[in-house]
């Protein structure tokens, strides 16, 4: 009886993955941060937390727009790299031929398998043979605009509205409460990440709170020796 070996690897996660835990973290630390500096600068409690929806509203959109612009300059850096690579296959397969098996001598096979491999390949799907071997391009990193938009807008509303939510429920001592809830909510978002792709949870939870901490505790002094919001 032949037993199925099933290996469940976590690289398609990456694109999303990525985009969520980046618009999270940057809710959490950036709303925390100009929560943290309007207090520090004795600001009332109302101004405070109209900085604090005015940080999620600009951080949200500002994440979408930045995540769907970088992700679909990649795209069509892709796409340009796959046109040329089709003409080329088109003009001169030969050379192209002997490119990807190359490729394959240096990865451990022999020329004579290596030739043999190749030609397969590019009998099958040349283009994709090439753009996975030659380009580095393959489905599993296919660039999603919209999805990374939508992931990071989404993450970044979710992760700023913690301490925004904090600020509505605390009238007293806002900077030290804001300053826990943060942390508290980046070592949790630190873990679930290290979790979901499979990282130590250790090093996850250390860098993403340590980062945190330091940018509140600069913004907090800088709240204090300027006494208004920079």
């Amino acid at each position: 009886m032949h037993v199925i070996h099933g290996e469940h690897h976590r690289t398609k996660r990456i694109g999303w993955l990525r985009a969520a835990v980046l618009g999270a973290n940057d809710g959490i630390i950036s709303t925390a941060c100009l929560i943290i500096g309007v207090a520090a600068a004795n600001a009332s409690h109302d101004e405070i937390l109209i900085a604090g929806i005015a940080a999620l509203v600009a951080g949200a959109m500002s994440m979408a727009a930045g995540e769907y612009v970088s992700v679909s300059t990649q795209a069509d850096n892709e796409k340009a790299e796959l046109e040329l690579e089709r003409r080329e296959l088109e003009t001169n397969r030969p050379a192209e031929l002997k490119e990807l098996t190359e490729i394959y001598i240096k990865r451990g096979l022999t020329q004579q398998l290596a030739h043999q491999v190749a030609e397969q390949l590019m009998e099958f799907d040349a283009l994709g043979a090439h753009a996975r071997d030659e380009i580095g391009i393959t489905e599993i990193a296919t660039p999603r605009p919209l999805q990374a938009a939508l992931s990071s807008a989404g993450s970044f509303t979710i992760g700023a509205a913690i301490p925004l939510f904090v600020t509505t429920i605390t009238s007293t001592d806002i900077i030290s409460t804001i300053f826990g809830a943060a942390l508290i909510s980046l070592a949790l978002l630190g873990a679930v990440a290290a979790k979901i792709g499979g990282a130590p949870l250790t090093s996850g939870t250390v860098r993403v709170t340590f980062w945190g901490t330091l940018a509140m505790a600069v913004t907090a002094g800088v709240g204090h020796l300027f006494g208004a919001v920079v």
